[in-house]
């Protein structure tokens, strides 16, 4: 059998590269064995926090020189990083937690090292988007993830209103500092009858899923004040698709009615819309009686 380390060695990793690693978002176990050789192999790494990327290095036994690069200071340390891969350097950029530019800096570090004509490699891992989705369940067939809502209560309630008729579950990022408050703008937002799965610290000790309904939300967070700690992931189902009305296609079949039969309007309307060929049938008879 192979050798574990050997497994990430066989590919090829260019030098004058920056790689985007994913670290854990809280297990440290769940770091890959790609991860641990090319944060090995690397000559930098670039992180979102050096105090919290050194100490989980120290634990896997890494050391490299470390390059502040966060949201305040990301086109800045691009362009210092971008000199190391002009030098012919591998540098990697790690998050304090999870995959790189979702809901976290990298994104512009990407785009300035990609324009500077430099390759970018992912290195895939832990997500706590992908965790959460993982465990929602059938009901959240697609998605839309959104990140964090406005901190604002007026931003974050035009936001949710704009979003009251979005077809795909919501995904949504928190902090506990706000989570009882978003979790009751959501149910105020949307119908109660929604489902919801809140997701608690994953993959942490004190990891807790709920799945339950928006209107439950705000009771079961309330109930114990333990429940309100740590980072969130919020799943929200989407909105029930309104059925379809009689007259909704009424427009299309008169015009189609001007040229063709019944019959024919009928399975041209079906072709375009989707919409039963018997139900467009009845209808058009019907319009061409009104006509008559």
């Amino acid at each position: 059998m192979t050798p574990l380390s050997e497994l990430a060695q066989g590919q090829q990793y260019p030098t004058a590269a920056l790689y985007v690693v994913a670290t854990p978002i809280g297990n440290i176990a769940d770091v890959t064995l790609r991860a641990l050789h090319v944060l090995g192999l690397v000559d930098r790494i670039a992180a979102e926090d050096t105090r919290n990327t050194g100490q989980l290095l120290a634990r896997y036994g890494i050391s490299k020189p470390l390059v502040a690069v966060h949201q305040h200071n990301e086109r800045a340390a691009a362009l210092r990083l971008i000199e190391h891969l002009q030098a012919g350097e591998r540098v990697a950029y790690v998050s304090d937690a999870g995959t790189p530019g979702i809901s976290d800096p990298g994104a512009k570090l990407v785009d300035a090292v990609r324009e500077a004509g430099f390759p970018v490699i992912p290195l895939p891992g832990a997500s706590a988007l992908a965790t959460a989705l993982s465990v929602a369940g059938d009901w959240v067939a697609t998605f839309s993830f959104l990140g964090f809502l406005p901190s604002k209560a007026k931003a974050r309630a035009a936001t949710l209103q704009s979003l009251a008729k979005h077809p795909h579950a919501m995904v949504f990022y928190e902090a506990p500092h706000r989570i009882v408050e978003t979790v009751q703008a959501l149910a105020d937002a949307f119908s109660g009858e929604r489902r919801l799965l809140i997701a608690r610290e994953l993959t942490k000790l004190h990891e807790a899923l709920h799945r339950g309904t928006l209107a439950e939300g705000p009771t079961w967070l309330a109930a114990d004040p333990n429940r309100q700690r740590g980072e969130f992931v919020l799943v929200v189902e989407g909105a029930p698709q309104e059925a379809a009305g009689e007259h909704d296609h009424d427009a299309l079949l008169g015009i189609l009615l001007e040229e063709l039969t019944v019959s024919s309007a009928a399975k041209v309307a079906a072709a375009i819309t989707g919409a039963p060929r018997n139900a467009l049938y009845a209808r058009a008879l019907a319009l061409k009686a009104d006509d008559a």
